[in-house]
């Protein structure tokens, strides 16, 4: 490693340095060369950064290096909103802890309780969660609260709202006094940093907005009928290189599309809070390993997904708010990984509502027809 590296970089155990050489990092990012020094000082942090700038490391990195695998208690916590987001946490700590010693688990609700005691038992130091279900284990005893060090909230945003917050409230009531907070998230509202004072300590402020929308990823619409839109996303499904996830609200809509494009002969999985847990983990392991080229998700169950080569975002309806769509907009071009478009196919009143966002948060956008199977700029 060079002299020019941060000192924790090069003051990294053994076991994550390995993971450092493995990875695809070639530098830290900037949301990690501002929080992990923080965090390993042991200070509360709010950190905000665009999707795919590598916050998951930047807690999980500093947090790995101070747990002390000889303890067997579980030290640190880290909650999420979604199954697909604990998950894709869990499989993060298994890689970048192998050969450390530190044990993990990860608790979703809808999986077996008694599995999850099981493993409980052979006393993790790192659990990823759903704030459910760790509140759950919390009452029963099985997961100690008391002898958590540090509390992490990963898209922090979907966790202090009114239907996770008095969970979320208990669990941190539950944890010792001193123990440290972070705050992780695309989008942090001040509503979600005010909440989030009233139980943090003199929180650092980290925000890193200049990559807020990527340069690589182009943004662009195709202005239609709402009755045009499952026939514009077959049309689209077979371009050249597309590999896509089509985002809807509603998932009662998502359902119906999903019949037609089946009907239509087209392969894809959907994804959303509906679906059972071995449906959902089945139809992410598909799309990754490229076995269908589209996956139809809800805003819920795509919410932090890291997905490598998503060429395309199709938008089937525009979110209600900007940030919900700056989310949905960074699932492609992760890490620079590839290059990304967001195509959102719009009704005259969405397209007005997409046009704000251009504007509220400073991208262009290029208007879009699917002319002889190729996109053209109208």
């Amino acid at each position: 490693m060079s002299n020019s590296q941060p000192n924790w970089l090069q003051e990294l155990k053994p076991f994550a340095k390995e993971a450092w050489n493995q990875s695809e990092f070639k530098e830290p990012t900037q949301i990690q060369l501002k929080s992990i020094p923080l965090i390993l000082e042991g200070k509360d942090v709010i950190a905000e950064a665009p999707t795919g700038s590598g916050k998951t490391l930047a807690y999980l990195l500093p947090l790995l290096q101070k747990v002390d695998p000889s303890k067997k208690n579980t030290q640190v916590l880290i909650l999420a909103s979604s199954h697909e987001l604990v998950m894709q946490i869990h499989q993060e700590i298994q890689t970048w802890s192998k050969g450390s010693g530190i044990n993990s688990t990860a608790l979703i609700g809808g999986a077996n309780v008694k599995r999850q005691i099981d493993k409980l038992k052979k006393k993790p130091q790192v659990v990823a969660g759903t704030p459910g279900r760790v509140y759950e284990l919390m009452q029963k005893k099985k997961l100690k609260a008391h002898e958590i060090v540090t509390l992490v909230f990963d898209e922090a945003d979907q966790l202090l709202v009114p239907e996770h917050l008095p969970t979320v409230e208990n669990i941190v009531k539950s944890t010792l006094k001193e123990r440290q907070i972070l705050l992780l998230s695309a989008t942090l509202p001040e509503e979600v940093q005010k909440v989030a004072g009233k139980f943090m300590d003199e929180p650092e402020i980290v925000q890193i907005a200049e990559e807020q929308l990527k340069p690589e990823v182009e943004h662009a619409y195709i202005a239609c009928e709402d009755r045009d839109k499952v026939e514009l996303l077959r049309k689209l499904a077979h371009l050249n290189d597309f590999k896509g996830l089509a985002f809807m609200q509603d998932i009662a809509s998502l359902n119906v599309y999903t019949e037609k494009l089946r009907f239509k002969k087209l392969p894809i999985e959907v994804l959303h809070s509906d679906a059972k847990k071995e449906q959902r983990a089945k139809a992410l392991k598909g799309f990754r390993k490229g076995e269908y080229e589209l996956l139809l998700a809800t805003d819920v169950a795509a919410r932090g997904l890291d997905i490598k080569d998503i060429t395309y975002i199709v938008n089937l309806d525009i979110p209600k708010t900007g940030s919900s769509y700056i989310h949905r907009a960074g699932r492609t071009a992760r890490l620079g990984a590839v290059e990304g478009t967001v195509i959102s196919l719009v009704n005259p009143v969405e397209e007005k509502r997409l046009k704000k966002f251009a504007r509220d948060f400073d991208f262009s956008l290029q208007e879009k027809e699917l002319y002889r199977g190729e996109l053209h700029n109208k």
